[in-house]
Formats: structure tokens, sequence, C-alpha cells
């Protein structure tokens, strides 16, 4: 992990919070000059730490209005059945984050579609596709409460 100072730490919170900043702006709101500014930001660039930039849209005025977890369990657990799983769900467009975890399920999923055709649609004919899954388990957003991309930096 890379350690981080506190001038760091207050470049990568305002990156989390408009990335669109130039360096000239981002200097201004961490109280350092454009150089030193540009040099870190390139140090913290080059880390790996900020993995890329990009533009989060909403959901809703896109018309995804279904986001579903859904929790997989897989028949067999052999590496290669599991490789097999795993390379197949990232081609999925509609699974937009994929965790494999520890409890009764192995995967939980979070799907994103247009409506609930489109999420039968998804079930009948991409998910139901992968070999070796055992069950599916599916929970529906009703309202989402938080939604957050910023990480706390201590």
């Amino acid at each position: 992990m890379e350690t981080f100072d506190q001038i760091d730490k207050k470049i990568l919170k305002v990156l989390q919070a408009d990335a669109r900043l130039n360096t000239k702006q981002i200097a201004g709101k961490i109280g350092l000059t454009v150089t030193p500014t540009y040099e870190r930001l390139k140090k913290i660039e080059q880390s790996g730490v900020v993995k890329e930039y990009v533009a989060l849209l909403d959901r809703e005025k896109i018309g995804k209005t279904i986001v579903a977890f859904i929790n997989v369990s897989l028949q067999l657990h052999s590496k290669p059945l599991i490789n097999v799983f795993e390379r197949a769900i990232v081609k999925v467009p509609e699974v937009m984050e994929c965790f494999h975890v520890a409890g009764n399920f192995d995967y939980l999923l979070k799907v994103v579609v247009k409506d609930m055709n489109s999420y039968q649609n998804f079930l009948s004919n991409k998910l139901a596709t992968i070999e070796n899954i055992a069950h599916v388990q599916s929970s529906f957003v009703m309202t989402e409460i938080k939604q957050q991309t910023a990480y706390v930096l201590d």
C-alpha cells in the first residue's frame, strides 16, 4: 500500500469530488502552487491509486430503472469451473459489479437494467446460459438510500 501524506490525501479527496478539475484548480483548493501540485498528482497517478477518470451517470435519466442484487451459488467449486464463471460474467454488460463472497452464496452481482422485461431477458438468456450455476436469488432495490463513490482517507 502506498503511503500518502496529508497533502496527497487532500488531492485525492478533491479528485474524488470532481475529477474534471485542472491542476491549477486543484492547487487552489489544497493551498499549493501549480508545480508541486502537478508533481504530486503525477506521482499519485503513477502509483496506480487513481485507476481511471470517469463520468458518473444518473441511471434514472438514462432509463435504467431496475437494480437487482443477485446471489449466485455454483454447483462445483473447482478452479477451472470458477474461472469459467468469472470469465463469462465479466462479459455481461448488465452486471455492473461482481464479488466473490464468503457465506451462503459464492457470488454477489449488481445488475442494472431498463425494466422487468430486460431483467427477465438477462436472467433467461445471459445468466442461465453460464454453466455450473446451482442457485440464483434476486433482491430488487426499491429505494436507493445512499450511493457514494468517494473513499474516506485516514
